[in-house]
């Protein structure tokens, strides 16, 4: 292309075109966005980027570009560029300057403005991190639910109006020092206390009321429960005693849309007082005055994900922190509970012997010297004769409780002469039953036994070693056909049953409540529960009978099919949660075991325990026990020869004031692991719920 001028004479010539190379510049720097310029203010943002990698659990410092000064707010969700991907992360703190000599880049995007990240939940994450030597960014995908923008956009509802006045004291007067806890919150004081509920189902109004009388003070309240049913009723007892919109209960089953509205609404402060399963422990109430944690001895209470917190401990740490209040209840008393009081942190917090007798069902155990006399199978028979007789006469007047330990039909089977175990011949698997027209299967690779012959006597006949509630509840609709039996359990938990004759099969921590209480109630196959190999066999088998025994009315009977010379056993016939506790947790003393001691395991690959063994240096207290192998039900990993995995666990016990020390130096090896991308090799669990 060529353009034309003309010279002194009037001609006309040609002027030579621009050079291509120089408009492809000139059009490349036109096109190169304009520089960026950092925030006048404050122009350095300290971000948590979400990365699970121990090494990399610090923050990380960027700048912030003028054009997102005002949504760039402490807590808000970012979008940063880090190790060349983008990963989302929250900015903590903006400050003047930062201590990195290179150069910052800036954040690539505020996803929201929304300050989702307190500073009080910053805080206790922090702290739950190192107590468990986890990273932060683990803790908080636990604390803070995922966004959902329409959610963020809705018009926030209006606050729930003026502080109430504190309710009566209602169940709280049954116990001596009932009211003089209320007291200590209505004054805006923080007391601490482990609660031994009374048998019953007004403990969900009792917690209620605790609440009530936190928010009548000015402050909130932080409610835990293990699961969705017990939140349905701690809801309902909110209601009637605070009235509708001053609380919120958050559950998985709401959906995460739901779920995230409602915890907006807390983290705005247009309601104080929470009930939740295990997450609800983080949830951002202003001002808390009152943490409850109900049960904790169940198993739900421990977080399955990295770094698998407890609510108990999470729940006592922010009391702390907050200086609030705390209630552990539930109808038992566990060691860690019963630590609590005896190091002076809670008071205990129990009925009198009158009123608890008032209260509580009589029981009975079927193989007593009484019914020895009457019944020579009452210590080996599954439905002894004191069992069916109760049955049939509760029968009469109300529905009867059945707890059995396994849910299935014939879940556990034995060779009917030697009595070993019967295993598949393939894979030496576990053989099963699963319905009533079933051929005995593995329960490994699903393999039909049907022409099994026992290895070490040649026998071909088995026998049930565990019956299960599917079994259980058919043997009973044979004893009492006139009767309607109804199950509840894992494939189909029942919330409620009406007052009325049946019988009710259920598994431990899926009874149903029944209106008006059951008539009675029958505890099977306690040696099931007993004899399992866990250090918390016992403490959890009394949890399981007293939470269904004190299902049933004041009136009623409970028979518990175990040995009467069980201290288990005893403590549940004199209902004493509170001694059996005690005594428990002298002999864990005396033993070194857990909650009076605390432990670390490290689990993984045999080569990758010992390594990581070795690299850490140990502080001065903590002994070393093992490795050993671990069981396969509780590997991940790769398989060994033979399909079995080849995993070992060590584990390293402390005195309870050394934990945080010890969780120090493992993160810190963790760390080492995870920057030469070994991090996933061995796990660490500080206070595993299972040692044994």
């Amino acid at each position: 292309m060529t353009s034309q001028s003309s010279g002194p004479d009037g001609v006309l010539f040609e002027l030579p075109a621009e050079p291509p190379a120089e408009r492809k510049q000139e059009k490349k720097r036109s096109d190169r966005p304009a520089p960026r310029r950092s925030a006048e203010r404050l122009p350095i943002a300290r971000v948590v980027v979400d990365t699970p990698l121990p090494h990399l659990d610090r923050y990380f410092d960027y700048r912030v570009p003028a054009d997102m000064d005002e949504a760039a707010v402490p807590g808000c969700r970012v979008r940063v560029r880090f190790n060349n991907r983008r990963l989302t992360g929250f900015l903590v703190e903006r400050v003047d300057s930062s201590e990195f000599g290179g150069r910052l880049a800036y954040l690539d995007a505020v996803v929201s403005p929304e300050p989702v990240l307190t500073p009080e939940i910053l805080g206790l994450s922090r702290a739950v991190a190192d107590r468990y030597a986890g990273t932060l960014s683990d803790v908080l995908r636990l604390a803070v639910p995922p966004r959902h923008a329409r959610a963020e956009k809705e018009e926030p509802g209006d606050p729930a109006g003026a502080v109430p006045v504190a309710p009566e004291a209602g169940p709280w007067t049954e116990y001596p020092d009932g009211p003089a806890f209320l007291g200590e919150l209505r004054g805006g004081r923080a007391p601490r206390a482990v609660w031994n509920a009374l048998p019953g189902t007004d403990w969900a109004e009792a917690i209620a009321v605790a609440a009530g009388t936190a928010l009548a003070a000015g402050r909130g309240s932080v409610i835990v429960v293990p699961d969705g049913r017990d939140v349905e009723r701690v809801d309902a007892a909110l209601v009637s005693v605070l009235g509708e919109g001053r609380h919120v209960a958050l559950t998985a089953g709401l959906g995460p849309s739901e779920r995230y509205r409602r915890w907006l609404s807390v983290l705005r402060d247009r309601v104080r007082v929470v009930v939740g399963t295990r997450a609800a422990a983080f949830a951002p109430v202003r001002d808390v005055g009152l943490v409850v944690l109900w049960d904790d001895g169940d198993d739900v209470h421990a977080d399955p994900h990295a770094p698998y917190p407890h609510a108990r401990t999470v729940l006592s740490m922010r009391a702390h922190r907050a200086e609030a209040g705390a209630l552990i209840g539930g109808h038992t008393r566990t060691t860690d509970a019963q630590m609590l009081v005896e190091s002076g942190w809670a008071g205990a917090l129990v009925a009198d012997r009158a009123t608890l007798r008032r209260h509580a069902p009589l029981v009975r155990a079927a193989g007593d010297d009484r019914e020895l006399a009457r019944d020579g199978a009452a210590r080996t028979a599954r439905l002894p004769g004191l069992a069916l007789r109760v049955a049939r006469e509760a029968s009469r007047a109300g529905p009867v409780l059945f707890q059995v330990p396994r849910r299935g039909y014939l879940t556990t089977l034995a060779c009917a002469g030697c009595r070993e175990p019967a295993r598949c011949d393939g894979c030496r698997g576990p053989l099963a039953v699963r319905g009533s027209h079933a051929m005995p299967s593995c329960g490994w690779c699903g393999r039909v036994a049907g022409a099994w012959a026992c290895p070490e006597c040649g026998v071909t006949r088995m026998r049930a070693v565990v019956v299960g509630d599917r079994r259980t509840a058919e043997e009973l609709g044979r004893a009492f056909p006139s009767l309607t039996v109804r199950t509840s359990g894992r494939e189909e938990v029942l919330s409620r049953v009406p007052d009325a004759p049946s019988l009710v099969v259920a598994t431990p921590g899926a009874e149903p409540v029944a209106e008006g209480g059951y008539a009675a109630a029958v505890l099977l196959d306690g040696w099931a529960l007993l004899n399992r190999m866990d250090l918390r066999a016992a403490e959890e088998t009394l949890r399981r009978w007293l939470s269904a025994a004190a299902l049933v009315r004041p009136e009623g009977t409970v028979v518990v099919c175990a040995d009467v010379r069980s201290p288990v056993v005893q403590s549940l016939v004199r209902w004493d949660p509170g001694g059996f506790a005690e005594r428990e947790l002298a002999d864990r003393r005396e033993l070194g075991f857990p909650p009076a001691v605390s432990m670390a395991s490290v689990t993984g690959g045999p080569e990758h325990v010992r390594e990581l063994l070795d690299r850490v240096d140990l502080p001065e207290g903590v002994e070393l026990l093992g490795p050993v192998p671990v069981g396969p039900e509780r590997v991940e990993g790769p398989a060994g020869p033979g399909g079995t995995h080849t995993t070992e666990r060590a584990l390293l016990r402390v005195p309870r004031a050394g934990v945080g020390e010890l969780a120090r130096v493992l993160k810190a090896a963790s760390a080492a692991r995870s920057a030469r991308r070994e991090e996933h090799l061995a796990q660490i669990r500080v206070d595993p719920l299972h040692v044994v």
